[in-house]
């Protein structure tokens, strides 16, 4: 009997195409030693990153899943549901978990979209939008104290990397994020030659929409 397959028969994503390096001492942060060193500061370095956050979410009965809602929700305002599932790489069902009582408290407010009223469009409330500046200030002090201690040569250095760990689609998405909210993204030639076929077909509408969700609290 074959051997079930795990996570890791998983192709993971393309890692980007990088310059040639050096020889000699140049090589030597990619040893293996190097490399778990690389591990041991990215765990410790985000578990007291994310350390003053977890203490306000604790005291509100919420946890990291809340603070990425909200996160993600304040810097895009109007987002809708389909694009924080794509960010946040969780299915409806989880998000419902979260999302539903965010909304109930008065965290976050839904509203319908504008061309299309299948999609659900979110934005955080005044309440929201304080408690994002709360958790936001406490990691903000977290950050300019590593930064002033590194210097601006290593924060761009410290940039490039964490870009380089992103694979195609998380780096689009940041993109999308940085972008500001009046500048349209320009629309993917592939995109348009999928949907050309469909279209002359006279495909029937699907009755499902990414954007739409109708979060359900268990229990």
């Amino acid at each position: 009997m074959s051997a079930m397959p795990d996570q890791t028969d998983t192709k993971p994503p393309e890692a980007p195409t990088a310059a040639p390096v050096g020889a000699g001492r140049n090589l030597l942060f990619l040893r293996e030693e190097e490399l778990r060193l690389a591990q041991d500061l990215l765990f410790f370095g985000y578990r007291d990153f994310t350390a003053g956050a977890d203490a306000i979410l604790a005291e509100l009965d919420m946890g990291r899943a809340h603070h990425r809602v909200l996160h993600f929700v304040g810097r895009r305002p109007g987002i809708t549901v389909g694009d924080l599932l794509g960010i946040l790489g969780i299915t409806k069902q989880s998000l419902g978990r979260v999302l539903t009582p965010l909304i109930d408290d008065g965290y976050v407010l839904q509203s319908t979209g504008r061309n299309d009223r299948r999609q659900r469009l979110l934005s955080l409330s005044p309440r929201g939008e304080a408690l994002e500046r709360r958790l936001f200030e406490r990691q903000r002090e977290w950050v300019m104290r590593a930064y002033r201690e590194a210097g601006p040569v290593a924060v761009e250095g410290f940039r490039r990397v964490m870009r380089g760990l992103m694979g195609p689609e998380a780096r689009a998405q940041l993109e999308r994020l940085e972008r500001p909210a009046d500048r349209p993204a320009s629309p993917r030639p592939s995109a348009l030659a999928a949907a050309a076929p469909a279209t002359a077909r006279g495909a029937a509408p699907s009755h499902g929409h990414p954007g739409t969700i109708h979060p359900q609290r268990n229990g």
